[in-house]
């Protein structure tokens, strides 16, 4: 039993950080949803702060958008040229999805220095993909509302999770780079 640890301690290694690592940041990120609620900021500040931003560069595209609170519900419309097409949800602020990339690097965690600045690189990547995921998902539903399922539920993922797939192979290949000379 003691041969097959000892053989498979990398693997072993990977699994228990990934998830020891990813359960601790949802745990805190967990505990601040339910602890930092805010009326200015409603429904939680980095939700409110997608969806101003989102709204930012959809305007910039030369649409008339518009964030409100929802009424009813945790989440923010969006509106654009006097349209009510999405709600701005937490789940889309990509916290979640941060996390999960944050769980993946510290798994094969590197040279402090490389991973630390990989790090804060990929959030800021991820982080900036979903404001543009946010307004090209809203153009494109306004632009082809036919379209609307295709676009959330295939295009919408496929750019967040492709970018963080593709940050991933980056960091592996570094790695094995590393570990290899």
């Amino acid at each position: 039993m003691i041969r097959l640890f000892v053989k498979y301690k990398s693997v072993l290694l990977f699994i228990f950080m990934f998830l020891g690592s990813y359960l601790v940041f949802t745990l805190i990120y967990n505990l601040y949803l339910e602890l930092f609620r805010s009326p200015v900021y409603y429904p939680d500040y980095f939700t409110h702060l997608v969806a101003k931003q989102s709204e930012a560069l959809i305007s910039s595209f030369g649409y008339n958008a518009q964030i409100l609170p929802h009424q009813s519900e945790l989440s923010m419309k969006l509106i654009v040229n006097e349209v009510y097409l999405a709600r701005i949800v937490e789940g889309c602020n990509a916290i979640s999805i941060i996390i999960l990339f944050l769980a993946f690097i510290l798994s094969f965690f590197g040279r402090l220095k490389l991973t630390l600045l990989y790090l804060l690189a990929g959030i800021v990547i991820i982080y900036a993909m979903n404001i543009i995921r946010i307004a090209i998902l809203a153009v494109g539903i306004y632009e082809y509302p036919e379209y609307t399922d295709f676009l959330h539920s295939i295009i919408f993922p496929l750019i967040i999770y492709g970018t963080v797939f593709i940050l991933w192979l980056i960091w592996v290949r570094i790695y094995s780079r590393k570990h290899t000379v």
